[in-house]
C-alpha cells in the first residue's frame, strides 16, 4: 500500500530546534523522525512513499538521497504550502486507484501498522477510511473523536475546552479508493483535511486505537519527552 507522508511543515512551535532543522528530520534517539516512519512502514510492506517538502527542503532531499529506502521515495516540492488536503488532492495519481495512507509525519508513532492495516480490511462496509486514534492526557489540545459501539466515528471536537473524552485523532489515515476518487471530484477546492474533509465523513470513518507510544513532538516539552522514553528501535533491523 502506498503512503503519502506530509513532512513540509515549518515546525514553528518547536523553535529554536527547527530554526536549522526541518521538523521531519529532528532526531529521536539519534534517528531522524522521518527515518523512523520509513523504517516502521517498510517493515510491514508499506510503500512506495511520497514525501512533500517546503521548509529547508535541501536537507530533506539530502536525507532521502542517503536513505536505504531512496528507491521507494518520491519527493514533491511545494513552493507555497498547499495544506494537508491540498497536498493529497494534488497528488491523487500517486495512489494509482487503490487504497492508500495519508500520514502527518510530524508525530512520533510506534503503532502496530500490521494491525492498523487489518482493521482497515475488516472495517464496516459503509466506512470509506480508517483513522488511527490514541488516548491523550491533553484532550483540549487535540481533535477528540466520539465513537459508536462498532468503533465508527460519530462526532469530532476540535481543540475545545472540555471535550467529551480523551480519544484523539492521530492524523494517520488509510483512505479507501472510493474516497480518493471523491476527493478528486467533489472536494477539489479544500485545503485542510482535518477541518474540511473529516466533517463530511461522520458515520463513514472506522477507527483503530493504538496503545503504543504516540506523541505530537511539536513542542520542546513533547520532543524532550520522546527522547526520554526508552528506544524500542535500538535492536530493530
Amino acid at each position: 500500500m502506498r503512503a503519502l507522508l506530509l513532512a513540509a511543515g515549518l515546525g514553528t512551535r518547536l523553535r529554536p530546534i527547527t530554526d536549522t532543522t526541518p521538523k521531519c528530520l529532528v532526531p529521536i534517539h539519534g534517528q531522524a523522525l522521518l527515518a523512523i516512519w520509513l523504517q516502521r512502514l517498510a517493515q510491514v510492506g508499506i510503500g512506495p512513499f511520497l514525501v512533500n517538502t517546503h521548509y529547508l527542503s535541501g536537507q530533506v532531499n539530502a536525507f532521502v538521497e542517503a536513505s536505504p529506502y531512496r528507491e521507494e521515495i518520491s519527493l514533491v516540492h511545494e513552493r507555497d504550502l498547499l495544506g494537508t488536503a491540498g497536498t493529497l488532492i494534488a497528488n491523487l495519481d500517486f495512489f494509482a486507484g487503490a487504497d492508500g495512507l495519508l500520514i502527518h509525519a510530524d508525530n512520533y508513532c510506534l503503532a502496530d501498522f500490521s494491525a492498523f492495516l487489518q482493521a482497515h480490511r475488516s472495517r464496516p462496509p459503509e466506512c470509506v477510511m480508517t483513522m488511527m486514534t490514541f488516548c491523550t492526557d491533553a484532550p483540549s489540545s487535540c481533535g477528540i473523536v466520539e465513537l459508536d459501539a462498532r468503533g465508527v466515528v460519530v462526532g469530532f471536537h476540535e481543540k475545545v475546552a472540555h471535550p467529551p473524552g480523551n480519544l484523539a485523532n492521530g492524523a494517520v489515515y488509510i483512505l479507501g479508493a472510493e474516497l480518493l476518487q471523491r476527493l478528486g471530484s467533489d472536494l477539489r477546492e479544500v485545503t485542510d483535511f482535518s477541518t474540511q474533509v473529516l466533517n463530511h465523513l461522520v458515520g463513514k470513518i472506522y477507527s483503530y486505537e493504538t496503545d503504543a507510544t504516540f506523541l505530537d513532538i511539536g513542542t520542546p516539552e513533547n520532543y524532550a519527552k520522546a527522547n526520554a522514553l526508552s528506544d524500542p528501535l535500538r535492536h530493530a533491523p
